[in-house]
Parts: C-alpha cells; structure tokens; sequence
C-alpha cells in the first residue's frame, strides 16, 4: 500500500491554511502540534500511519461547512474520521491532508416513538443509540462488534452491519435520512424521517461512499420495539466445513434466525483465555439466535436442531437464562479483542454466498497453509459475510507482505466464489487496488463519475476506494483546474 507524495505547494501554505481553520473552529477545535497529531495516524488498521497536516473538531454543522468552504478554496484533502474504528484504513490521512473528526458532534436531538425514529448528530455512538431508547422498549438494529466505540458517522461511511444484520440488514436498511456537508461547504439534507420519499434514492448512494462525498453531521434513524424475547443456541461441530454446510442448510430451510455467527478453534481458544465463555470443545461453533414469543422461539429452535443433528454436532446447548445469553454473546462481542492480545492480524471482511461456505473454508485453510500463516474464523455467517483474521508478526516486514498478498487472495476467493471484496469495512486503502478484481474499468470510471460530480477537487478522501493509477489522471485534472489558493471558484 502507498499514499502519493504530499503536495508541496499545500505543505508551503500550511501556516496560512491552519490560521483560516483557527479562525472557523477557535482554538480547542484545532490540533497541529505533531505530538498530538500523531493519535490521528492511522485507524484500527493500524499497519498503515501517516500523521495529518493537522486536526479539525468542529462542534456543529456550520462549523463543518465554514472548514469544508476552506479545505474547497484552498484545495486541501480532507479525511473524515467518525471514531477511528475502521478495519479499512478509511480514516487514514495524507501528510497534506487535515483530519476532519466528527467526535463532538454527539448530541442526540429528537426521539419519536410514534413514528419509530431517533435524530442524531453523526459523532454518537452506536451503542448510545440504543441505550438513548432501550429504557421505553426500542432498540437500533446495526450493531458491530465495535458499537462501544464506533460512531453513527462512520457506520453510514461504510454501511456497517453487525450480528443482528441478517434479520434486521445493515445501515441503509435502517438510515432514514442526513444532513451533510458538501466538499464546497453546502449544507444539504437527504431523505428524512419518512419512508418511500419520490426522486432518487440519493441516501443509499452516499450510504456506504466512505467519505468521498460528503460530510455527514446528522443522522435520522429507524428504531424498532424490542422484541417479546430472544434465545441463542450454540451448536458445535468438529470442523470449519461442517459448520459450514449447517450454515447453509439452516438457510435453505427457509428459517430466518436474528443472527448465525462463527467462531473456529483459535478464536475460541482466545476467548476463552479472555472472558471464559465456557463454550464447548471443538473445532467450530456455531450461535445461532432466534426471536419472538416463548412458542416461537421453541419451535424455531426445535427446526435448528433438527437440521443440526444431521451434521452430528460434538454439542447443542440452549441458554437456559438471560445471564447465560449473556455470556453467550459476551465471548462473541469480545473475539476481535482477544484475537489481538495473543497476535497481530489482519481482519478481511469478504462476503460470499452462504452455500459456498464449506468451499471457501476448505480453500482459506489451503492458502493458510501456502503461506504458512495462521487464521482465524470469526463472522456473521448467516448471510456469508466472512471475517479470516491472518495471524502475522508485525515486527517482521517479509511476514506482514505474506500476509497481505494471502489477504488479497482471499478476497479474490470470494469474488471468485460469487461474492465481493466487502460486506460492512468498506474498501478504504485496503482493498483499494483490489478493485478491479470485482469492477470492470467501465465500472470504475462510472462510479469515479459520480465523485467527479459531488466533489469537482477531489479533495475528499481523495486516495481511497479506487486504484492509484486509474484515479491519478482525474486527481491531478482536478488540482489543474482549481483555482488560485485562498479564493472560491
């Protein structure tokens, strides 16, 4: 992965441009000391750093959209970062680039059972949501396993899911409307809180762009009564590839669980180490969580079973009580944590038809062995949204490539296999010269069509999602036709 060389003429204005941006947030909304700077290097794909030209922290809309009019004038990248939590490197900035955070914007402005919506600002939390609503029975359905941290802004980036996505779908299924920001400061509101508004459907555009489109500071949200009840049930098989196929067998049934998650033995193995879960032996598991009234939920889980009996799993255990759903879920929510305290590692994020998963388990083991390196298994198996976490040494430069060139096989494995490159990460820098193993250039060209349309400079995460090369000549056509810094067009 490389970021182009910073652009000298941005770098030699730099004094110039910070007292401009001083000037639009004041002095606390503004960090350029490069100590501080450095927090800002990089996000939760922390194998690729680079500190910003500096920090802004507007605290409200109109102080976004006076930075954005600057950054437009002056011709400076912006890279918008919610909290930092991307696996992409979405948040990740150029030397010439400001960082453009979202993180006091957190304000929750209006709660409406009636009509089953919340109105925030872009910088809370996910799990706040939730916790702003869960006390007069509602709940906001997209939960990733980051939701502690990770804010409403970068779940709309990159069209974040969670566990409970196959029955209730990711962002866009649940993003009623925005307020954003414009690359030139135009303050612009898409959608709302109704549903089937007449025109284009321009909110599931900018759902999912990464930041390549706008700035979103609001948030208009679906929130759902909680449900009379929910059940997991874990089921655990003594391979990947048989766990695999139940997967698909459960679906194929036509039975529509809240969520099917997976964990093989060395994600177990750390959770146990981390929480003490108590899960069973084996080599993959299985939790499998339905929902509704007690009658329902016994009926659907009687259908799990049988259909997992046919597999002859090691073990079937039912939570007998909410302290044990609990637990449950506690080692799930924790994998990711307990992965990192036992190894480095790189968390894809594939997606692929769910009939395909015993295959493409089968085959990820294959390239594991190929590279010699470990993995790990923990997803959102239900709607074959993969999470292989490639265990490396991040101290060893020949080991972190082995491990980025067996990523990229992998992604092109589930391209391959009917899939695509991401299911809730986004494309970011990770994936981005990947691309064209999904897009024709046709396709690229088209969908750099519309940046060129919302963000004429490219000023707005300009280095992410498309390849280097194919977008190079439109970036430096861009800067070309810009005007003298310091004036509007």
């Amino acid at each position: 992965m490389e970021l182009p060389a910073p652009d000298p003429a941005i770098l030699a204005r730099r004094d110039a441009i910070l007292a401009r941006l001083r000037e639009a947030v004041g002095d606390e909304g503004l960090i350029t000391d490069p100590v501080e700077t450095r927090a800002y290097e990089c996000d939760a794909l922390s194998a690729y750093r680079c500190p910003p030209m500096a920090v802004v922290l507007p605290k409200s809309t109109g102080e976004v959209s006076r930075v954005m009019r600057i950054c437009h004038e002056e011709g400076v990248p912006v890279t918008p970062r919610g909290s930092g939590t991307s696996l992409a490197g979405g948040a990740l900035p150029t030397a010439d680039s400001i960082i453009l955070g979202v993180s006091r914007l957190n304000r929750v402005l209006e709660v409406d059972y009636d009509n089953r919506f919340i109105r925030v600002e872009a910088g809370r939390t996910n799990l706040s949501v939730t916790q702003e609503v869960e006390s007069d029975g509602f709940f906001y359905a997209p939960d990733p396993s980051s939701q502690l941290a990770c804010a409403i802004a970068g779940n709309i980036a990159m069209n974040s899911g969670g566990a409970h996505c196959l029955k209730y779908g990711v962002t866009v299924n649940n993003l009623l409307g925005v307020k954003m920001v414009m690359a030139d400061g135009e303050i612009v509101e898409i959608g709302g809180p109704w549903a089937d508004l007449p025109g284009y459907d321009w909110l599931a555009l900018v759902t999912g762009s990464e930041g390549q489109l706008g700035i979103v500071t609001e948030a208009v949200l679906r929130i759902l009564p909680k449900p009379e009840g929910a059940r997991p049930i874990l089921l655990a098989f003594p391979s990947n590839e048989i766990a695999g196929a139940c997967v698909a067998d459960i679906i194929r049934a036509g039975i529509l669980p809240v969520a099917i998650e997976f964990m093989d033995r060395p994600v177990l193995e750390a959770v146990e180490r981390f929480v003490g879960a108590g899960y069973p032996e084996c080599e993959a598991l299985l939790i499998v969580e339905v929902e509704g009234s007690e009658e329902e939920i016994d009926a659907e889980l009687a259908r799990i079973r049988e259909i997992a009996e046919r597999h002859e799993p090691i073990e079937i255990r039912e939570a007998r009580d909410e302290a044990d759903a609990a637990r449950i879920w506690a080692g799930r929510k924790s994998a990711f944590g307990a992965m990192g305290q036992i190894n480095d590692y790189i968390c894809l994020d594939g997606t692929i038809p769910v009939s395909r998963l015993p295959d493409v388990l089968r085959d990820i083991g294959d390239l594991a062995r190929k590279y010699n390196l470990g993995v790990g298994h923990v997803f959102h198996a239900g709607d074959g949204n993969m999470h292989p976490l490639i265990l490396y040494n991040a101290n060893d430069p020949e080991e972190f490539a082995r491990a980025e060139a067996m990523g990229a096989e992998v992604l092109k494995l589930c391209v391959a296999a009917g899939g695509c490159l991401t299911g809730e990460h986004g494309v970011g820098v990770e994936k981005r010269e990947l691309m064209p193993a999904q897009f024709s250039r046709a396709d690229l060209e088209a969908q750099m069509d519309v940046k060129d349309v919302f963000d004429p400079r490219w000023i707005l995460n300009p280095v992410k999602v498309f390849p280097l090369a194919l977008s190079a000549p439109r970036r430096e056509r861009a800067r070309a036709a810009a005007p003298s810094p310091g004036r509007a067009a």
